[in-house]
Order: structure tokens, then sequence, then C-alpha cells
């Protein structure tokens, strides 16, 4: 599998957006105002599964993934932290990393078919992406 031939999935471009880009993965902040919630693409052609990766890469990953869990904790404090790897919509490999409060709209339920996305208000999402970036360069 070569890298430099990988190519995000539409849904996953279309739905969110790019936040940094770790050693494996590119890290993206999913369009939904609702919750903090980021997206880790391994940049591997035709991964669907975690089973695709060497063991090499799936310890990357899982790095990776404990990263973003990080950054979401340090930046909002979250009652909980949701991370799955599931596929049945977008089938390329993706994690979502979600922070998860008792206020939330969907709490304690899964975010998934709960409640519309609210996607961020242009300023909203520059402070946003502007306030994960700077806790990844601390």
């Amino acid at each position: 599998m070569k890298p430099d031939h990988f190519e995000l999935d539409t849904r996953l471009a279309g739905d969110s957006h790019p936040l940094h880009r770790f050693e494996l993965c590119d890290l993206r902040l999913m369009d939904d105002a609702n919750y903090p919630w980021l997206i880790l693409v391994p940049r591997l052609i035709a991964a669907r599964e975690l089973i695709d990766l060497d063991a090499e890469q799936r310890h990357q990953l899982t790095d990776e993934t404990d990263r973003a869990a990080h950054l979401l904790r340090e930046a909002f404090h979250p009652q909980k932290l949701n991370v799955a790897a599931l596929g049945n919509v977008v089938a390329q490999l993706h994690v979502h990393v979600i922070a998860r409060f008792e206020d939330d709209p969907a709490w304690p339920a899964p975010v998934w078919g709960r409640v519309e996305a609210t996607p961020y208000s242009p300023e909203a999402l520059v402070e946003r992406i502007d306030r994960l970036q700077a806790l990844l360069r601390a």
C-alpha cells in the first residue's frame, strides 16, 4: 500500500475539516458543533478494517487515537470519550473520537442517527480548529 496514492473518501471529506497530519493518519474535525468530534483516517489504500493494517500500522493508529483522545480531554474535559471504528456507511477505515457530555443532545445514546448535525459557523470553525491546533503544537 502506497500512502502517496491515498484518496480520502468523498463523504469523509464533505463531512469534516482537516486539522492535523500525524505520521499515519489525517486528523479531521467532524462538521458537527453538537460534539467535539475528531476522525482519524489512516492514509492507506484500500484499508477497510483494522485487520488490514500490519502490526506496526495498528500500533501507530492506536498511538494516534490516544493523542486525539488526550487532545479532546485536555481541550473540553468531557464526562466520557467515545472511540469507534464502524465503517457501515463509509467503508474506508476511520476512527471516531468523540467528547461526550451529560448535556449533549444525544446523551447517553450513541451520536449516530440521534440528532441532525449542526455545522459549525465559519467563525466557530476557525476558533475550534485554532484551539485544537494550538494544543497539538504545545
